[in-house]
């Protein structure tokens, strides 16, 4: 069954950089798009970017676009979001999913908490 599993998260402070991972297994990883969300206290979860199967195209929200960038390694079946010039309006968990359809029945990994603070 589909399993992802996202990592690299941890405490920066403001400015600084992170990457995240996510390890997918389950599905044929290189024919799916993928995506990130993420998801802050007391708010709705949201959609920051995405990219295609072939890796080639993507898309971002416009308060991460020149910020964030996405990428996928389809050998290794992992998808990856560095996260450059942080704030402390980044700080949420990130989740990761496939796109644009998500995961059936709603499945969610565990996430990866980013929190941005001095």
């Amino acid at each position: 069954q589909v399993q992802v599993v996202e990592s690299g998260g941890g405490l920066v402070q403001p400015g600084g950089s992170l990457r995240l991972s996510c390890a997918a297994s389950g599905f044929t990883f290189g024919n799916v798009g993928m995506s990130w969300y993420r998801q802050a206290p007391e708010r709705q979860r949201e959609l920051i970017a995405a990219i295609n199967p072939a890796g080639g195209m993507t898309r971002y929200v416009d308060f991460v676009r020149g910020r964030f960038t996405i990428s996928r390694d389809n050998a290794k079946n992992t998808v990856y979001l560095q996260m450059d010039s942080l704030k402390s309006e980044d700080t949420a968990m990130y989740y990761c999913n496939s796109h644009p359809n998500k995961f059936v029945n709603d499945y969610w990994g565990q996430g990866t908490q980013v929190t941005v603070s001095s």
